[in-house]
């Protein structure tokens, strides 16, 4: 895959991302750009974000976003907000759809991914040949969003 060099930095009205680094992907991963998120004036990083390229069995579980939020800066929609600004990643490699998950239990990350628009497609338990499958793994509200 052909990774652009245009997004190792997006800037947002409230946030930056700053690429950390780029995975070419494998037989069962598939290639992803994974970010730092920034406020302006903080040093560090409050969370990171990933925004995964294409579609394959095992990103139909895992997403092709994925976030998270260190917890003191929690509540403040910066995952949405971060969420907003990989898309154009996604767009740009020419997706005009993306899957998005999270765990039955994580009502902060469903209301995320709901406020960005994205409908239910089903809650599903994930099957043990997936690649992230371990045994305390809970079932996945899987969602789609047309980009």
């Amino acid at each position: 895959m052909n990774f652009c060099n245009d997004f190792n930095e997006i800037k947002g009205n409230e946030i930056e991302l700053k690429i950390l680094y780029r995975d070419e992907g494998d037989d069962e991963e598939i290639p992803y750009y994974y970010y730092g998120i920034f406020l302006p004036g903080i040093k560090h990083s409050i969370g990171k974000i990933s925004i995964r390229i294409g579609h394959n069995y095992h990103s139909y579980y895992n997403g092709n976003i994925g976030y998270e939020i260190d917890e003191e800066y929690q509540g403040h929609n910066y995952a949405y907000k971060a969420s907003q600004l990989v898309i154009q990643v996604a767009k740009y490699h020419k997706m005009d759809y993306l899957i998005l998950t999270c765990d039955v239990s994580n009502g902060a990350s469903a209301k995320t991914i709901e406020k960005l628009g994205a409908k239910l497609i089903e809650v599903v338990m994930p099957p043990k040949d997936y690649l992230f499958y371990n045994d305390q793994i809970e079932p996945h509200k899987i969602y789609k969003l047309e980009i």
